[in-house]
């Protein structure tokens, strides 16, 4: 019945582990300079009046990165254990952490839109 969103779940956590990495489209600075990654953003002239902004933008998605991969492995063991309301719980955690990135991260909303629809 879940295997899809377990699918879902086990890519959105690969996913998420590599936000600073594989990144998305971000700018700074009032000339608004794309930096599309957390190694690119380190990579900055240390004279750049936006590079500690980008560094910290980066720094904090691969904190969230982290948590929501680490909140998604326990909604996958729940899951995998038939415990909706874990997988829920977990799930809504993921999805709420991700918010101030979910405009351009677009990885664990779906998968909680998804795991809701399966359980209506």
């Amino acid at each position: 019945m879940m295997e899809d969103v377990i699918k879902m779940v086990e890519q959105a956590i690969e996913t998420s582990s590599h936000w600073p990495d594989t990144g998305w489209p971000a700018t700074f600075g009032v000339r608004n300079v794309e930096v599309n990654n957390l190694k690119a953003a380190e990579a900055l002239p240390r004279n750049a009046v936006y590079r500690e902004e980008a560094i910290n933008y980066w720094r904090q998605a691969r904190l969230t990165g982290h948590d929501t991969a680490e909140a998604g492995k326990k909604a996958l063991e729940a899951l995998k254990n038939g415990d909706l309301a874990g997988a829920d719980n977990a799930l809504y955690l993921c999805q709420y952490l991700e918010i101030p990135f979910e405009k351009d991260a677009h990885t664990w909303h779906p998968v909680y839109e998804a795991f809701r629809a399966k359980c209506a």
